[in-house]
């Protein structure tokens, strides 16, 4: 005989929670709501607030706790351009954002969301797929705070391309309706479905229709698959000239510390390492123990967390055999002051998580560690079949092609852990957003252009120290 199921002792409360909830009808419909007190229009306009902080006061403060000597090379980095100080200025921006209309609506935010930090990447599967990658920053906030963030990066790049306004604000135009379009697939999507969804590079580039970026990034995808750690990154990074393998000095980037006091520091940085360990599941606890730590080094990344200290690590699980790491310091996140504090003590903890909230599939090495000083840290493989947008060669319809990417991606990251469906009613079917969004962002690229002339102004006055790098 058959026997039912059905549980026919479960409360009527059990089932009307069940029931409670809501359809796609009425969560497109409260999202739809909120155009009331935050109308869709009212993201076009940029408006600097009579109280706005001084830009280089805030660059002072991000200043604050990095590396006295790698400061200057930060501030050369930012002088380079309008968009790079933009790269660096994320602190400015989130205190800038903070002051826009917002529809009340949040996810596990970027935080510093602009071009730059998208690219390719290998899963662990071994595919490529392409994804926000860099994460220092990621705390709950607004998600409209990283679509303007991302949109007016594009111009700023087209900008910097020699691209006219109206093919910089086309190429934010597409970013947000790439956004808004892909939000509203995932609205309809079953919520295992949006965390089962990735953007693989091959497929994507099946459908770029520029020719020439097709055959070029095709050809990059190529050579960086046929790379490997051994041929390729050790070599490149590591010395065998001594007993054991060392990681090679390329100061002001890459170094080691000074022999005095170098000992503690070494013995900081092993208990920071087994406190890494600790963070890592079980089955990667032991993948790792197959590798022994032999050299590790100081090393300047980015523009944004240029003084922090990041470093790379050497282990080697036999002579043929080597695994480098980066751990990168987790400083407090620029949104903190306006979107609320982590709930994680460790900043470490943080990225991680955001990075396992935001990305299709995040690195099998990642974890986070303490270190002696109480300093807080991530850690992942250095470089993982990394591939890199080459933004300062694209013409507009490239970057129109590659901002439709971003914006795919982006709706990706945010319906993962907010509500796509309340964000897709709001944004509606109607192109008002991404008018008004490309419309802030031409705006805002006068505002960081403004910004960047006070920098340029201080280092000509002596106020500021810059290290300027060869090109």
């Amino acid at each position: 005989m058959s026997r039912s199921v059905t549980n026919s002792k479960a409360t009527p409360r059990a089932v009307a929670a069940f029931r409670s909830h809501s359809t796609y009808v009425e969560l497109y419909e409260k999202g739809k709501s909120l155009r009331e007190k935050c109308p869709r229009e009212s993201h076009a306009a940029w408006k600097p607030a009579p109280d706005r902080p001084d830009p280089l006061r805030l660059l002072n403060e991000s200043a604050k706790g990095r590396i006295p000597e790698l400061i200057p090379i930060r501030n050369g980095r930012m002088m380079q351009t309008p968009f790079t100080f933009y790269r660096g200025a994320a602190l400015n921006m989130a205190a800038d954002l903070a002051t826009t209309p917002a529809s009340g609506l949040r996810v596990q935010a970027c935080g510093d969301c602009h071009l730059s930090n998208f690219g390719g990447f290998a899963t662990p599967e071994r595919r490529v797929v392409v994804d926000i990658n860099d994460l220092d920053e990621t705390l709950p906030a607004p998600w409209e705070w990283d679509v303007k963030r991302l949109a007016a990066s594009f111009v700023l790049a087209s900008r910097n391309n020699g691209h006219s306004d109206s093919d910089a604000g086309d190429a934010a135009k597409a970013c947000v309706r790439s956004y808004r379009e892909r939000m509203a697939e995932f609205g309809e999507m079953r919520v295992l479905d949006i965390w089962y969804a990735s953007i693989d590079l091959d497929q994507f580039l099946a459908t770029v229709k520029d020719k020439e970026a097709k055959k070029r990034a095709q050809k990059r995808l190529a050579k960086v698959r046929q790379q490997n750690v051994l041929e390729h990154d050790f070599p490149e990074l590591v010395s065998t000239e001594d007993k054991y393998p060392t990681i090679k000095d390329n100061p002001p980037l890459i170094y080691h510390l000074p022999h005095q006091g170098r000992k503690n520091f070494n013995a900081g940085f092993r208990a920071a390492f087994a406190g890494y360990r600790e963070s890592l599941p079980e089955s990667r606890r032991l993948l790792l123990d197959r590798y022994r730590i032999l050299d590790f080094a100081l090393k300047v990344v980015g523009v944004g967390s240029v003084g922090t200290m990041c470093s790379v690590a050497l282990l080697m699980a036999s002579e043929k055999d080597p695994l480098f790491l980066q751990i990168k310091q987790a400083r407090p996140s620029v949104l903190e002051p306006y979107a609320g504090k982590s709930v994680y003590a460790n900043h470490g903890q943080r990225v991680v998580v955001g990075y396992q909230l935001m990305q299709s599939a995040s690195d099998i090495f990642l974890g986070w560690a303490k270190g002696q000083f109480g300093e807080h840290f991530y850690i992942r493989q250095l470089r993982d079949m990394k591939l890199k947008a080459l933004v300062e060669v694209y013409t507009p319809s490239v970057m129109r092609e590659y901002a439709t990417l971003c914006g795919w991606i982006l709706a990706r990251a945010h319906a993962r852990s907010g509500e796509p469906a309340r964000i897709s009613g709001y944004l509606g079917k109607s192109d008002k957003f991404d008018l008004a969004i490309a419309d802030f962002s031409l705006a805002y690229a006068d505002q960081t252009e403004k910004d960047h002339r006070a920098l340029t102004q201080a280092v000509r006055a002596g106020d500021l120290e810059v290290t300027m790098e060869a090109a």
